[in-house]
């Protein structure tokens, strides 16, 4: 079903050891609203949704998992230089305690990422429209980390994410309207 590339969707460059911009983009990682919980929860709704646009949650969930290694590189580049210390003062104390400098799915408050954090209603509109608040709320959450950090190379990267993120609500919002404009046509058996 897949092809890997041993290449990232996009360059993640960071230009600085920055622990702390580490800690909220763990967010991303393994919260709510973060990758993991966005490619799981696409992935799995494709079972339940019309042929005319499962097709895209296929696309959009495989997208998720690249956009998850994204997150993941940047967290490793951000804290692969870092000091027990500097982790500690960052709020990453209890994380390397744990884990060391593997990653771990919970979010930037340290609660452990869980299988609650996928909706998946079985109702193809409920569904979509869960997904469109995803994706917004993910974008939002990239505009925010954008804003707390000065590393441009990084910023890049997030940019890029953010916009993605943009497209996919788009996408969405165009199923919305296939699956409406299916749902009121006339059907004759």
């Amino acid at each position: 079903m897949w092809i890997y590339e041993k290449k990232l969707q996009y360059p993640v460059r960071v230009s600085k050891c920055c622990p702390r911009t580490a800690k909220y983009l763990v967010e991303q990682y393994g919260g709510a609203d973060g990758e993991l919980s966005a490619a799981l929860r696409y992935l799995n709704q494709r079972y339940t949704i019309p042929d005319k646009v499962v097709g895209l949650l296929t696309d959009i969930g495989t997208e998720e998992f690249a956009h998850l290694e994204m997150i993941a590189t940047m967290i490793y580049k951000l804290t692969k230089d870092a000091t027990p210390q500097q982790l500690q003062e960052a709020g990453l104390g209890e994380h390397y305690a744990n884990h060391d400098s593997a990653l771990y799915y919970n979010n930037a408050a340290g609660v452990p990422w869980t299988a609650a954090y996928i909706a998946s209603k079985g109702d193809p509109l409920a569904d979509l429209y869960e997904d469109i608040a995803a994706e917004e709320k993910a974008r939002a959450t990239y505009q925010w980390i954008i804003d707390m950090t000065d590393d441009v190379d990084l910023q890049d990267s997030l940019k890029f994410l953010r916009e993605r993120e943009i497209v996919h609500a788009m996408r969405f919002k165009e199923a919305v309207e296939i699956i409406k404009a299916d749902r009121d046509t006339k059907k004759i058996y």
